[in-house]
């Protein structure tokens, strides 16, 4: 019988003998290599050729859901199961819009574990069940929140919208201006006109407000 070929990507060391630990043992599964990190998961992904790869969503260097865009524009034969500690949309919305087959949390047990694989190996999604609950709340809220957002007549101009990514890159507002050729108090202006459309207070709540409604990406920051 042949063995579905599996390549397991984390930068936690681990997390990444945890899983093989869980999944080596199966006997139609065969674990064949680790990554460390998004560059090196790429380059044994597509070297390799798994039927499966699992994949942290933050790794040093490239990101998980950088690498799982380039893995899968080159080879959408490998089905990519995203590992994550988020349980936030916005994280599982990126991930399967780069190409993901599934999205699990690093707690999943061993049943699940063989579940996705099953699963993503027959053509359809897998998502943790903790996953599945929140993307169900979000598609039901998502309308009142879309009316929400028309009815506060929330509008972001151009420019509004590069200052957003902007801060998200942990630029100071010296940076941002210096980068747009404007004045400092046209960048705090903008700033601060930004917060109050968005009915934020925070950089933390700004960055979050972005990345769910996709005003831009993780790999954006």
């Amino acid at each position: 019988m042949k063995k579905i070929r599996i390549l397991i990507a984390d930068d936690h060391l681990l997390i990444l003998k945890g899983i093989q630990s869980m999944l080596q043992s199966v006997d139609n599964l065969e674990i064949i290599g680790e990554a460390t990190n998004g560059k090196e998961a790429v380059e044994k992904a597509l070297l390799l050729r798994p039927e499966i790869l699992f994949i942290d969503i933050t790794m040093p260097g490239l990101s998980g859901i950088e690498a799982c865009r380039q893995i899968t524009s080159q080879n959408r034969a490998i089905k990519v199961i995203a590992l994550s500690q988020h349980e936030d949309e916005a994280y599982v919305y990126q991930i399967i819009k780069a190409g993901a087959y599934g999205y699990m949390l690093k707690n999943s047990t061993r049943e699940e574990l063989i579940t996705a694989v099953k699963t993503v190996l027959s053509g359809e999604k897998y998502f943790s069940p903790q996953i599945s609950d929140r993307l169900i709340n979000d598609l039901f809220i998502k309308k009142d929140r879309e009316r929400n957002s028309v009815e506060q007549g929330i509008h972001l101009t151009q420019r509004e919208l590069q200052i957003i990514k902007m801060i998200a890159e942990d630029l100071s507002n010296h940076e941002i201006s210096d980068r747009l050729s404007i004045s400092l108090r046209t960048t705090e202006t903008h700033r601060r006109n930004i917060m109050l459309k968005l009915k934020v207070n925070s950089v933390v709540a700004l960055v979050r407000y972005a990345l769910k409604h996709e005003l831009i990406t993780l790999d954006d920051q």
